[in-house]
Formats: structure tokens, C-alpha cells, sequence
């Protein structure tokens, strides 16, 4: 038993030098670097995975870093990015001894003679070919993405292929905060075809590397600020099989200067103008045409920049909402001088009495709630010298003596024609006096009415403004410090 075992043992480490002799690339004596020979038989070996043993994986590395954020498309959901890829993985037919090579530790050798791993980016949605192949040769648009044809190869087998990628993935953008939102879309890498028996991914970097390196070199971003880049590595499961996946979670932030100075601030600037409209006499027309003007300029003004303005059929932007309550309040600025115009107007002109109620809860609660004040009339004093150039001047005396005439014309008993007309004249000139009196006192409370309702109005209206707009710079303070 103890001569087979030492027959066997000899043949054993002959074995094992024949398979790791196969493994080793022969370098000729003054070459330097591998021969051709032996690496023709490895370029004729390109459609098997590089494994002596097959049941062993092998092993990818992957790394990316984040050189631009090309565009953002919220409606068709859609992310386009511009990445520098890095994969590594090891060839076991691919080394050789440096001393032997003339010291020869790294060479470049055509990619398409090399087999690959068949990593794909699993919300990618942009092909070139139709047949399945590694992410680097076809999951890119033909004429964008510049092609390295080159991949540098250690002694020790490892393989470095680095490539520039215009990935088109797709992304669920959520837009509710915009122009203030921040986005948070993946990158799944893994093998389409290999299982985790084959294939095992896995990260060439630190996560938080990969953040720095992107966010160092992050150029052309547009609208888009790189806030950071986590991962995960994680198993994928579908039935019996498994595969190695990493995932990339890409979180982006807009920066919204551009829509503030086009949208925002030109909406506060016709709100503004919408508040000093308030300020016009409510008795005057023009205030109802000035405004109805102002909502025709802003809805022109709606139309224009609705460009700028994502569309999906997620849901509505915050900013939409801010526009249509803009537009609300406009509405409802129009709708106040209406009743205004109406109440100085319409009551007035017909020389209504003002109800009991109107003047207990007007002129008596909401001039106090207000803190209104009624402008003070001038005492009123009995005039008895008169300008003879102003003929319409009545006076008491005048008023006086026309009576005492009328009187001891009736008492005398005798009718002089001439008196008699000129107390009727008095009459009626006292009846007509007494009327105007009485017409200026229900257009001078009407107006006391309306001026009120319009200050209630007009603070209410203040009121609902500033509240709203403190809403929204808080949540630009909330978005800066995020």
C-alpha cells in the first residue's frame, strides 16, 4: 500500500504542474512580454469563460464615477448620464512569471479578442444591437459613446477595462416639490446571463469613494447637483436561479435658480401689483378694469412659461399649485371690488335706507374689529351773512322771513300774487334742499359700508397672501438646509 501511494504521489504533482503550466503564458528568451503563440491560444479560447475549474465563479469588480447629468425628462420618466466605467475581472489563462517576460508586468491586448463578463445595468433602455452581449460593446447609443478597444492585462491575470458610457435609464421622478426636488434614481449592475455560480459582482471601491470621485469630477450637470451616491450589494433571485447584482443609488439634486427668476419671481412681482391695486379709490371703475388687465397678464404670462413646467401623469408640481392659487386669488381680488363697486354704486344711486343689522354688524363690530375710524364732520353753524355773488345760498333769515310774509299775507287776509310766489319758490327750494340732504346722508353711509367691507376685504385678502408665501419660503429654507 505504502509503494502504490508513493507510484501515485509523483503522478499527482505531475498533474498538477501540466495544469498549472497551461494556466502560465510560455515568454521566449529576449522577447519581452508573452509570446504570440501563447496568446493566440488564449484569443481561440475568447467564447469559454476563463476558468480552469469551472465550478469556480469568477470574480468582477465594478466601479463608475459620475462625469455629467445630461437630462432629465420628468414626463417620459427617463434619466440620461454620462459615466466612466471600470470593471475588472480575473483571466486565469492570462499570466505569466515577469521574471521569465523580461520583467514584463502589465500589456494591452484588443478587447474583442478577450472573453467578457456579460454585465448589463438593469433599467438601462437604450440598445445598439439586438443580440445579448457585456454592457460595454452594445447597451450604449453607437455614435455617442466613445468605444475603447483596449484593456490592460496583469501578469497576475487581472484585467482593467475602462470605458465612457451615454446611459438612457429609466428613473421614477418624483416632481411634486419641483423646482426644488431631489431625485433618487438606480443603477443595478449585474450578469444577464451567469448566475452567482458562475459570476460573482462586486464593488472595485468604497461607496462613499465612488460619491467623492463623482461629485470631484462631476462637469456639465446643467440644472442637476450631485448630492450622493450609495450602494448595495445584494442577490437577485427568479425561481431556482440567482444572480450577483449591485446596486447604485444615485441622488441628484435641481438647482432652481433658473425657475425661481423666470416663474417665481415675476409671479410675486404681478402679485404685488395685485395688493397696490387696493389701494385705488373703490368707488372708481378703474380699479375693476386695472385688475381684470392683471389676471389677462397673467394668464398670458401662464402660457408662456408652461414650457418650463414638468408634465406627467404622476401627479401635479407644488409650483402648478402655487400658479392656480395665484391665479385664485386674483379671481377672488376681482370678485371683492365687485361687490364693492356694487355696494357704493348700485345701493347708493337707488337711495336705500341701510338695514339695522348692516349697521350694527358694519359700521358697529367691523369698524371696531378694523379699528376704523369715521372721518369727523364740521360742526355745523347757522350762517347769516351771505356773498351776494352766490345767489344759491339759502339762509335761515332769508327762510325766516319768507314765512313771516307767507304768514301775514294768509292772516291779513289779503293775497298779494306777487308774495304768494314768492313763498311757493321758498317752498319748494326747502323740500328740494331737504331731499339732497337726506340723499347725501344714504350715499354718505353706503360709502362708510363699502369703505369698511373694502379695508375688511383688503386685510382678509393680506392676510391669505403673506401666509402663503411665508408656506413657500419655508420650504425654500427647508430645501437649502436639507
Amino acid at each position: 500500500m505504502g509503494r502504490l501511494q508513493a507510484l501515485l504521489l509523483p503522478a499527482g504533482l505531475i498533474l498538477l504542474t501540466a495544469s498549472v503550466s497551461v494556466c502560465e503564458l510560455r515568454c521566449r528568451p529576449g522577447d519581452s512580454g508573452p509570446s504570440f503563440d501563447s496568446l493566440q491560444e488564449v484569443f481561440e479560447r475568447k467564447p469559454f469563460r476563463p476558468a480552469v475549474n469551472l465550478s469556480n465563479p469568477t470574480i468582477t469588480n465594478i466601479s463608475f464615477t459620475l462625469y455629467a447629468v445630461l437630462g432629465v425628462n420628468e414626463k417620459t420618466q427617463i434619466l440620461t448620464t454620462f459615466l466612466w466605467l471600470r470593471l475588472y475581472w480575473f483571466h486565469e489563462f492570462l499570466i505569466w512569471d515577469p521574471d521569465v517576460c523580461d520583467g514584463i508586468t502589465k500589456i494591452s491586448l484588443p478587447v474583442n479578442n478577450l472573453w467578457m463578463p456579460d454585465i448589463i445595468v438593469y433599467e438601462l433602455l437604450v440598445y445598439s444591437h439586438m443580440e445579448v452581449g457585456p454592457l460595454c460593446q452594445i447597451y450604449v447609443d453607437d455614435d455617442v459613446s466613445q468605444a475603447c478597444p483596449y484593456v490592460y492585462v496583469n501578469h497576475t491575470g487581472h484585467i482593467r477595462y475602462d470605458r465612457m458610457l451615454r446611459l438612457v435609464s429609466a428613473c421614477n421622478l418624483e416632481i411634486f416639490s419641483f423646482p426644488f426636488d431631489i431625485q433618487n434614481c438606480t443603477f443595478t449592475f449585474g450578469s444577464y446571463m451567469h448566475t452567482i455560480k458562475h459570476v460573482r459582482v462586486k464593488t472595485a471601491l468604497p461607496f462613499d469613494e465612488i460619491s467623492g470621485n463623482s461629485k470631484r469630477y462631476l462637469e456639465a450637470s446643467g440644472e442637476w447637483e450631485l448630492v450622493e451616491i450609495l450602494g448595495e450589494e445584494g442577490i437577485l433571485k427568479f425561481g431556482i436561479d440567482e444572480w450577483d447584482i449591485i446596486t447604485f443609488w444615485v441622488v441628484i439634486k435641481r438647482r432652481p435658480i433658473l425657475y425661481v427668476v423666470n416663474l417665481l419671481i415675476p409671479s410675486s412681482f404681478l402679485m404685488i401689483i395685485d395688493i397696490l391695486s387696493f389701494y385705488l379709490p373703490p368707488h372708481s371703475v378703474d380699479r375693476a378694469s386695472f385688475k381684470m388687465t392683471l389676471i389677462l397678464g397673467y394668464t398670458v404670462f401662464l402660457l408662456i412659461m408652461n414650457d418650463l413646467l414638468p408634465s406627467t401623469a404622476n401627479g401635479t408640481p407644488i409650483i402648478g399649485i402655487y400658479f392656480s392659487v395665484c391665479l385664485a386669488l386674483m379671481v377672488i381680488s376681482l370678485l371683492e371690488t365687485v361687490i364693492i363697486t356694487n355696494v357704493l354704486h348700485h345701493n347708493s344711486m337707488k337711495y336705500r335706507e341701510v338695514p339695522r343689522w348692516v349697521q350694527v354688524v358694519v359700521l358697529r363690530y367691523i369698524a371696531g374689529l378694523i379699528c376704523y375710524r369715521r372721518p369727523e364732520e364740521p360742526p355745523k353753524t347757522e350762517l347769516t351773512k351771505t356773498d351776494s355773488g352766490d345767489p344759491w345760498t339759502v339762509h335761515t333769515s332769508h327762510t325766516a322771513s319768507s314765512l313771516s310774509a307767507n304768514s301775514m299775507c294768509v292772516s291779513g287776509g289779503v293775497a298779494v300774487p306777487e308774495l304768494v310766489e314768492i313763498c311757493a319758490d321758498l317752498r319748494a327750494m326747502r323740500s328740494h334742499l331737504n331731499v339732497l340732504q337726506r340723499e347725501e346722508k344714504l350715499q354718505d353711509q353706503w360709502c362708510h359700508v363699502g369703505y369698511i367691507l373694502d379695508f375688511l376685504l383688503f386685510r382678509i385678502y393680506l392676510i391669505i397672501i403673506t401666509c402663503y408665501a411665508l408656506v413657500i419660503i419655508s420650504m425654500w429654507c427647508i430645501w437649502m438646509y436639507h
